[in-house]
């Protein structure tokens, strides 16, 4: 019986052939036992009509191998297309992406030496819903969503990386102070599951503070977890400043699927020229290696490369006369790692991936159930009648309201009625919260007072219900209230 695991492969576009056959070649020479179902997506499929770059009958290959490993693709300007890593991750619900930076100075110039850390980043919640409205002339929004088991299975997967990878710290980032329900969550996740690694250290810094501190003092960190736009700049910020993006690689996990790639991008200017540094994708095919279980073959490869950059031979993006002994094209690299099979660095720390099968159906999430109350509704308006006065906006709702009591009017999040200051700038996008008179509020009620305002005339655009979750409210005070 064949027991030789299939991989998913995309040669993408631009370089990607050429550092596609490269790390092929590799993967061959240090024996990795693993074959591939060859599909085409990219470029030549965005052309071809799909606006996501894949075609329907694609997606069983993805969906039954376990693993895929792509090289960069070119999206066409223009055109209306849709990011086909994202289509690809939330299509498959690959939920955590995990970017490893690390210094190989003196061979790669980098200011910090001691840099070592991963970022596990939250891969399909956030801002990157892409859900978007323009809700008045003046205003759009987009919304933020995250989710409870999205916080669960990305927090508990960063600490588990750490465990099985030896590592000492996971530290959270967010803006916990100023989203307090969906960073607040979280952050709040993070807390409860940091008790059940008692082993491990855990911290929570607040991201903006904390990005700086990344780019300052990046030997500081070891493990980071964060949220998906967050996660997404952090992880340029590490490339950028561990001395060169290309020789980077990603990790988007699954349960069922998980891709690996190259951080770079797909580079057509210099496709077809062998001058590309392979290396980036090379990095994510050990991370495919080490999730797949073969760990001996991955440490092997890793070696075999961090030795090839010891002895300076280097591709043009990282060639410098001054240290490297060899200039290198796309071939001549793969085969100089290839011919280093067995070898291990003598000045770089030599790779070593002893334990580091990860378990991803140990991070799923458990259910839990609170009462949940309904306590009033935010009606937002477009209004913008005369000089869009607050006091003329509550005088006309409280009429309009009935059974209802207007308690505050905001602006962009402002209070401005009542009692709001006469400086604050007033677009034409109110939110005005409604709590009954008296007694429990329905759902039906909610229905009559939105009838009774569009009688009166105005313009919701928008309704939020406030809910209390057991002893917790679940929405946000407004500025000043």
């Amino acid at each position: 019986m064949n027991t030789t695991p299939t991989a998913t492969l995309a040669r993408g576009d631009g370089i990607g052939p050429e550092i596609t056959d490269a790390v092929l070649e590799i993967l061959d020479a240090a024996g990795a036992d693993i074959q591939f179902d060859e599909i085409q997506i990219g470029e030549s499929q965005f052309l071809a009509g799909h606006k996501s770059g894949i075609s329907p009958d694609t997606w069983p290959t993805i969906r039954k191998n376990p693993i895929f490993l792509k090289a960069p693709i070119t999206t066409p300007l223009g055109g209306g297309y849709k990011s086909l890593n994202v289509t690809i991750r939330k299509t498959l619900n690959l939920f955590a992406n995990v970017r490893p930076s690390k210094s190989y100075s003196p061979f790669v110039p980098c200011a910090f030496p001691e840099m070592n850390l991963v970022i596990v980043r939250e891969n399909e919640e956030d801002l990157y819903a892409g859900i978007e409205h323009q809700q008045t002339e003046e205003v759009t929004q987009v919304l933020k969503l995250i989710t409870r088991p999205g916080c669960e299975r990305i927090v508990r997967y960063a600490f588990e990386y750490a465990r099985a990878h030896g590592r000492e710290r996971v530290t959270c980032m967010t803006k916990n102070n100023i989203m307090k329900h969906t960073d607040g969550l979280f952050s709040q996740v993070f807390q409860e599951i940091a008790q059940e690694y008692p082993d491990l250290g855990s911290d929570h810094q607040i991201i903006d503070i904390g990005s700086a501190r990344l780019a300052a003092s990046p030997q500081d960190f070891d493990v980071i977890v964060t949220l998906n736009l967050y996660g997404d700049i952090l992880s340029d910020i590490a490339s950028q400043i561990s001395g060169s993006v290309g020789l980077a690689g990603s990790a988007n996990v699954g349960e069922h699927v998980s891709m690996f790639e190259a951080v770079h991008g797909s580079a057509p200017d210099i496709a077809g020229e062998d001058i590309a540094n392979p290396s980036g994708l090379l990095a994510g095919a050990v991370q495919m290696l080490a999730h797949l279980g073969q760990l001996e073959v991955a440490e092997r490869i890793e070696n075999a490369w961090l030795s090839t950059l010891e002895q300076g031979i280097h591709t043009a993006d990282v060639f410098d006369a001054s240290r490297s002994a060899e200039r290198v094209g796309t071939k001549g690299f793969a085969k100089a790692v290839s011919e280093r099979m067995g070898e291990r660095p003598g000045t770089l720390a030599p790779a070593s991936y002893e334990g580091a099968k990860l378990d991803v159906s140990s991070v799923a999430h458990a259910p839990r159930k609170n009462d949940k109350v309904l306590e009033g509704v935010d009606v937002f308006l477009d209004w913008s009648d005369g000089d869009r006065a607050p006091n003329d906006l509550g005088s006309g709702l409280v009429a309009a309201g009935d059974a209802w009591k207007l308690k505050m009017i905001t602006n962009r999040g402002v209070k401005v009625w009542p009692n709001g200051m006469p400086e604050t700038f007033c677009t034409d996008h109110w939110r005005c919260r409604f709590l009954p008179s008296s007694g429990e509020v329905t759902n039906a009620d909610i229905v009559d007072l939105l009838g009774r305002l569009g009688a009166a005339g105005f313009d919701v655009i928008k309704t939020e219900n406030l809910y209390r979750f057991g002893d917790r409210r679940g929405y946000s005070l407004g500025q000043g209230e």
